[in-house]
């Protein structure tokens, strides 16, 4: 039996057993085209009514806005999708390397992982297109989270993607070097993913900051922010830009109920990670 989250926070997958919404008439087009097979789409709801029951959203205050895959950082990032009609987001830090939260693999039922081949990428994808297409081969989750127990785990909600092929070029993926003694509060941050009120776009909160630093149940560290971020967004990269460039601070993983905010996975913080179960099969 799926075990509750804490009530503070809501994990972010879209689809799936956590989230019942499905994708777009425009997504199922384009998983016809790349051979995948979801279930129909109901219609989606719209306006502020909806708005104001987003998790991780401010209601009345909603600073997310579309932004343009055609160029950085959005264009290093994809949407992850299964043929059992989730979807998250994630993102490129090497050709064939994506980074998405954990969760977003799991099967509530049978409990377990779900089958690497059944896992795609769309990077840069917006409305009817994308810039490249990848099958997961093989992926590799911390051994020791459990999305049964996110209350005491959720500081090693992160999987890495292994893809059947390249999908970028060195020059065009994030490059990993920030580390949580790097990170302050009130430093300025941005969040943008694939999120419930708007699947088929990235939209992102481009003003918001670092709030500090916190940890799980068994003392996995999770970096706490301001930003803009509903169910969808997980495994978005909580960004900053300075004079060198973009980089990330994290992995979104956790929204707040009630406001703006959440929680995100320092990548440079985690144990060292071995292949899940389903990931090796």
């Amino acid at each position: 039996m799926q075990t509750k989250r804490p009530a503070r926070f809501f994990a972010l997958r879209a689809g799936g057993s956590f989230l019942k919404s499905r994708l777009s008439a425009g997504a199922l087009a384009l998983a016809a085209g790349v051979g995948l097979t979801l279930p129909p789409h109901p219609a989606a709801a719209v306006g502020p009514d909806y708005r104001t029951h987003l998790a991780g959203v401010t209601p009345f205050a909603d600073p997310r806005q579309r932004v343009s895959t055609a160029r950085p950082p959005w264009s290093a990032i994809g949407r992850v999708q299964t043929e059992l009609g989730s979807r998250c987001t994630g993102f490129l830090i090497s050709p064939v390397l994506v980074e998405t939260a954990a969760h977003c693999l799991w099967l509530a039922h049978p409990q377990r992982f779900i089958q690497p081949g059944s896992v795609h990428f769309l990077r840069a994808y917006s409305g009817d297109s994308f810039t490249a297409h990848a099958r997961v081969v093989r992926f590799i989750v911390p051994p020791d989270y459990s999305p049964n127990r996110e209350t005491q785990s959720a500081g090693l909600d992160h999987a890495t993607l292994v893809l059947d092929h390249p999908v970028a070029r060195p020059d065009e993926v994030f490059h990993i070097t920030t580390t949580p003694e790097d990170i302050k509060p009130g430093m300025a941050a941005i969040l943008g993913g694939y999120e419930q009120n708007m699947p088929d776009v990235i939209t992102a909160d481009l003003h918001c900051h670092m709030t500090g630093l916190t940890q799980d149940g068994t003392g996995n560290l999770l970096l706490s922010h301001d930003c803009a971020g509903t169910h969808g967004s997980s495994g978005a990269p909580l960004l900053y830009q300075n004079a060198s460039g973009w980089h990330v601070l994290g992995v979104q993983v956790l929204a707040n109920t009630a406001h703006a905010g959440g929680k995100a996975v320092p990548l440079l913080a985690l144990p060292n990670a071995v292949p899940a179960q389903a990931g090796t099969q």
